[in-house]
């Protein structure tokens, strides 16, 4: 039974503000996943010691894994990657579309790599969506359509997670929704899923969507003292068959 979870990190500054990528790679690898999707990331950066973040947690987890800086300054890297235990080919990765009248948004991007999981090519995507209302409606659209979601090599098994900023009750996750089935609805069992803030988690902005042919187990975000200390997100995990 293959897991993946995605997990806004925060630059692995904990809800105790300190910074401690050790305590996050010990969080991701007490769940045990095969496929993890991080958010957050620094590398490089003067704020968190100059550390990559993304080698730092893919070396102690003994993954190998993919980066996506969807900002830079200068040397300065920040952003999103997949780490896996199974073979890998990066696709794509890509900065998304913001505001067109608020260019001093923090950038956005997505990154697509395909996995094989037991023999089969799965799709995964991983994203962090903005913060406005406008740029989150622009960032959905391209992420379903023709370079992404809807691009012709885009077949077979597909998943889709991240930091959407976005609850299930918004026009951005209806949008999504159409395209792919929202992984929290794929599964009749009630397991705690609410990710944000991780001290008192009762928003569901972290999200996975899958294709119908990946069959959802369990979706949960773990709560216990290391989880709600090492990023202000939980993790969401979700445990899934190919069928």
């Amino acid at each position: 039974m293959p897991r993946i979870l995605t997990y806004n990190v925060h630059r692995c500054v904990g809800a105790d503000r300190r910074l401690d990528v050790a305590r996050v790679a010990d969080v991701i690898a007490a769940l045990e996943p095969d496929i993890v999707a991080l958010q957050e990331l620094d590398v490089g950066r003067m704020r968190t010691n100059g550390v990559d973040q993304a080698h730092e947690i893919a070396r102690r987890l003994e993954m190998a894994f993919h980066f996506h800086p969807a900002m830079k300054v200068e040397e300065e890297l920040y952003g999103d990657a997949i780490l896996t235990r199974y073979p890998e080919r990066k696709i794509k990765s890509a900065a998304l579309p913001g505001h067109e009248r608020v260019s001093q948004l923090e950038p956005r991007g997505a990154l697509w790599v395909s996995i094989d999981v037991d023999g089969r090519e799965v799709q995964v995507f991983n994203t962090h969506l903005g913060l406005v209302p406008r740029e989150q409606r622009n960032q959905a659209d391209a992420l379903v359509g023709p370079e992404w979601l809807g691009h012709p090599d885009r077949s077979g098994p597909t998943i889709l997670l991240g930091d959407f900023n976005v609850t299930s009750g918004s026009e951005v996750f209806r949008t999504l929704a159409r395209t792919l089935q929202p992984a929290r609805r794929c599964t009749l069992k009630q397991s705690r899923s609410a990710t944000f803030p991780s001290i008192l988690p009762v928003l569901r902005i972290d999200h996975v969507f899958v294709s119908d042919d990946v069959k959802v187990l369990d979706v949960f975000a773990p709560y216990d003292r290391l989880t709600r200390l090492a990023s202000d997100h939980l993790p969401l995990v979700m445990d899934f068959e190919l069928s």
